[in-house]
């Protein structure tokens, strides 16, 4: 197979030629290499690829699996014998490439008719602050679209000790949920059917980007176990999707499990974590 030469100063779409190849110990594969006919640079397959310059290939689909099944950083290090960093780093690097991959595949599931949508709340490194997660699924087919986590101020009890201690917190959950239904304007049909609850949030935002769409709200309801709001009591759940699939991410990601274990601490890391999820739960799990 003829490459083309990675090189950008070779400004020709060069032919190269196949010379020998090198066994790659990281994951036992052998690799073919090349020579550029124009420059003389010498390459080869895995320069192409994401995965360049990697020591520890074979742990990455090891690594990816056991972050969206409720495991910590720290609990996969040990599990897999390797330092806490290695995984810190593929865990950025494994986001980024399922974050990707998510686009595409929403990109590709286009005219979209049904949608539930929710948030979910948590916080970074204290309960004084708080984190809000919008999440969008489809209806019938419970495949999550789109999860932004957004910054949001303490409420209620807390609310007076977050401002003495953090000083005033930005609510960016608006500005979130209008990138996100800006995003969804070319996937989603023009005419779809919201349901959600009666956030007072919700109408003016889902009017502004589907003025031709339908939107039912629906009354909250209590969770059905303390601590576990997603699922909900009382029988019949008209947003069955979007509560399950809620309550799947809180079981599935690490940092929503529990109320002060392993806790996100960098709030760009909980929506690494997310994107990790939100492929793995629309290709494995549904």
């Amino acid at each position: 197979m003829n490459r083309e030469c990675p090189e950008k100063s070779c400004k020709t779409l060069s032919r190269s030629v196949k010379i020998g190849s090198y066994y790659r110990k990281s994951d036992s594969k052998r690799v073919q290499k090349y020579k550029c006919i124009n420059c003389g640079r010498y390459f080869s397959s895995a320069s192409f690829s994401v995965n360049y310059y990697q020591k520890r290939r074979r742990l990455n689909p090891l690594i990816y699996k056991l972050l969206v099944s409720g495991n910590s950083q720290r609990r996969i290090a040990r599990l897999l014998g390797c330092n806490l960093k290695t995984v810190a780093r593929k865990f950025i690097f494994l986001s980024e490439q399922m974050r990707a991959k998510h686009m595409d595949y929403v990109l590709k599931h286009r005219n979209i008719q049904s949608i539930q949508f929710d948030e979910m709340e948590t916080w970074e490194h204290s309960k004084l602050k708080p984190l809000s997660i919008f999440v969008l699924v489809e209806k019938d087919s419970r495949k999550i679209l789109s999860i932004k986590v957004s910054q949001m101020p303490a409420k209620g009890l807390i609310r007076d000790r977050s401002l003495k201690k953090y000083g005033k917190r930005q609510d960016h959950r608006k500005w979130d949920m209008e990138e996100e239904f800006s995003f969804l304007q070319g996937i989603l049909s023009p005419s779809a059917s919201f349901e959600s609850d009666e956030s007072p949030r919700y109408p003016s935002l889902v009017k502004k980007y589907f003025p031709d769409s339908f939107h039912k709200r629906y009354k909250g309801r209590r969770g059905c176990v303390t601590g576990q709001g997603e699922l909900k009591a009382g029988g019949f759940d008209p947003l069955f999707s979007i509560n399950h699939s809620c309550a799947m991410l809180r079981a599935n990601v690490n940092r929503l499990v529990r109320r002060t274990w392993c806790t996100t601490k960098i709030k760009e890391n909980l929506q690494r974590h997310i994107d990790l999820y939100m492929y793995y739960h629309n290709t494995q799990l549904i």
